[in-house]
This record gives structure tokens, C-alpha cells and sequence, in this order.
């Protein structure tokens, strides 16, 4: 689980953006990460190393992405929402036109270029993504999608071509933004990364043992308490520690807590007051939590289950973002 860590901080963001591409959604392009790195970790004993770890990884994304995309797909022709067919892409790209200034102009182009990279069949998308974005060689896009390198380059070759017949002299500057992340495809967006998350951290001792000393827990949390009780068993709760402090989406922070720890806080997103937190609980070097919860005012995040004195510690996470 240690080794593993390592491999999730350094490809989480490129799988995301694999997934982002194939999904067209934030939010589900996140939940298709989490699940195929869990296959990634289920799957361990089968990697022989024949290939680069990434594009064994990659080659899981893509596939828990496709499944994704005909699921959402099977929904949209249930309720009427189908993808726009390839034949009307002409008539339903925004139309250049004439721009009253120069700015307005590249907005327009952006808004036709995404236009044009959402109307692509999905698997002519995920190759152009594999190829101008990731920058993998053909050898390791025939890895990824299981397929013939001849059939990659000709895909490739058609991908582009339909690319081209939209976009005309838009392509060379679709083929840059990709690279400079100038769509939003590869990182977050400036207005995401300038959102802030405000927390307010409690870590809390649950046990069985009856302190008379133990100060009163703070109103909000006592309201909590009684859900407490029936999620962890334990009859008594003491707040050990209290923390306040602020990250913006894409920055982390860190508290010390009891038992040599540190408490790890990592905002990802924010839809409205609800926040998205990549959460990691570590000791010397061995990671005992890391995981993926939502906070919101009204709605704290817990953590529970390193040992601690007569039980175990709980982290209760409230977020403003």
C-alpha cells in the first residue's frame, strides 16, 4: 500500500484528465479515477511489467471511461438527450463569423474548437487526447486501447481529418491549446484554482472509558455526537484537538495530531457549498488513510479508526467554501 501511494499522487491527475476527456464531466470524470485506480490496486498481481505502469493504468481508465460513456449514453436515449449525430455537426457549431473585437473572436474559436472536440466520436477523442496531450507513441496508444498499432495510426489519421474538415485553420490552434492546457483540459481552470476552502477540523477520542475532567464538546458537535455512537460504537467522545485554516482548490494543508501523525486536506473541487477533499491520515511513512470525501457546512466529513490511548481517533472535517 505504501509503494502503491506514490503511483496514485503522480498519474491521479493525468488519469483525470484521461477520463475528463472521455466523459466531458468534472465530477464523473473523478468518480471514473477513484474507480480505476481501486481495479488498478485489485489488479497488481496480474501487471507483469511488460509494459509502462501508465499505460497499463491508462488502458484501465479508458475502459472504466467507455463503460461510463454507454452507460450515460443508454440514459440519454431514455430520456431524449442522445449525442448530436456527426452528420449536423456543421449545423450545430457556432458559426465564426465576424467578432466585434479581437478578444470576443478567440472566445468564439475556443467555444467551436471544445465544440468541435465534444462532437468527435469517443474513440476518435480518447486517441487524439492519448497522442497531442498525453504524447504517448503509437506503440503505447496500440497498449492503451488494445489495438493494432496500424489500426492507431489509421484512427489517428481519421481523428484529425474530421478535425480538420470542422475546424479548417482552427486545427493548429486546437493542437496548441491542448498541449498548454489553454481549453481547461488539462488543469483546473483559474477561476477553480482562485476558489478557497475554508475548514474547521475537530479530532476527537472515542472510547469506552468515562473521563470526568473531559471538557463540553462544542454545540454543533454534540449534535453530532448521537450519529457518532451508532457509526463507531463508543460511548464516550472527547475533542482532543481543534484546527481553523484555508486552502484554495488544488493547494493542500497540513495539521500534527495525536500519535505522531499528520492530517492532510486537499480541496479538488467545489460545486457550490459542497466541497470535494482528497483526505490522507499518515504515520512516519506509512500512509494508515487516504481517501475521497465531501464536506459541506451542514454536512461534516468524518474520519475514523487509528488506534489511539483506550481507542481510536476521529477527525470531523467542516468546510465554507
Amino acid at each position: 500500500m505504501a509503494a502503491f501511494e506514490p503511483l496514485v499522487q503522480k498519474y491521479r491527475d493525468r488519469a483525470w484528465r484521461l477520463a475528463f476527456n472521455v466523459l466531458r464531466d468534472r465530477e464523473d470524470a473523478w468518480d471514473v479515477t477513484q474507480e480505476a485506480f481501486v481495479r488498478a490496486w485489485q489488479a497488481l498481481p496480474s501487471f507483469r511489467g511488460q509494459s509502462a505502469f501508465y499505460t497499463w493504468l491508462f488502458r484501465i481508465v479508458v475502459n472504466v471511461a467507455s463503460d461510463r460513456a454507454r452507460q450515460r449514453a443508454a440514459r440519454g436515449r431514455a430520456f431524449g438527450t442522445e449525442r448530436v449525430p456527426e452528420e449536423e455537426w456543421e449545423r450545430t457549431m457556432v458559426d465564426q463569423g465576424a467578432a466585434p473585437d479581437d478578444e470576443a473572436r478567440r472566445a468564439e474559436e475556443r467555444e467551436r474548437i471544445t465544440r468541435a472536440l465534444t462532437a468527435l466520436p469517443e474513440h476518435h477523442r480518447t486517441i487524439i487526447m492519448l497522442s497531442d496531450l498525453e504524447g504517448l507513441s503509437y506503440r503505447e496508444i496500440a497498449e492503451v486501447l488494445d489495438i493494432p498499432m496500424g489500426t492507431v495510426m489509421s484512427r489517428l489519421h481519421h481523428a484529425r481529418k474530421r478535425l480538420r474538415d470542422v475546424l479548417g485553420p482552427l486545427l493548429t490552434m486546437l493542437l496548441l491549446a491542448l498541449g498548454s492546457g489553454l481549453l481547461g483540459l488539462a488543469v483546473p481552470s483559474r477561476a477553480e484554482a482562485q476558489q478557497v476552502v475554508r475548514f474547521s477540523v475537530q479530532v476527537l477520542l472515542a472510547s469506552d472509558a468515562i473521563v470526568s475532567t473531559a471538557p463540553v464538546p462544542p454545540e454543533e458537535l454534540q449534535q453530532l455526537i448521537p450519529k457518532l455512537q451508532q457509526l463507531f460504537r463508543y460511548r464516550q467522545y472527547r475533542v482532543l484537538q481543534q484546527y481553523r485554516g484555508q486552502a484554495a482548490v488544488g493547494g493542500v494543508q497540513r495539521w500534527p495530531i495525536p500519535g505522531e501523525r499528520l492530517l492532510e486536506i486537499a480541496p479538488e473541487s467545489v460545486m457550490g457549498n459542497l466541497a470535494r477533499l482528497h483526505v490522507r491520515l499518515q504515520r512516519g511513512s506509512l500512509i494508515e488513510v487516504t481517501t475521497i470525501m465531501m464536506a459541506s457546512p451542514g454536512a461534516p466529513a468524518v474520519i475514523g479508526g487509528p488506534r489511539f490511548d483506550e481507542g481510536v481517533l476521529i477527525v470531523v472535517v467542516t468546510t465554507t467554501p
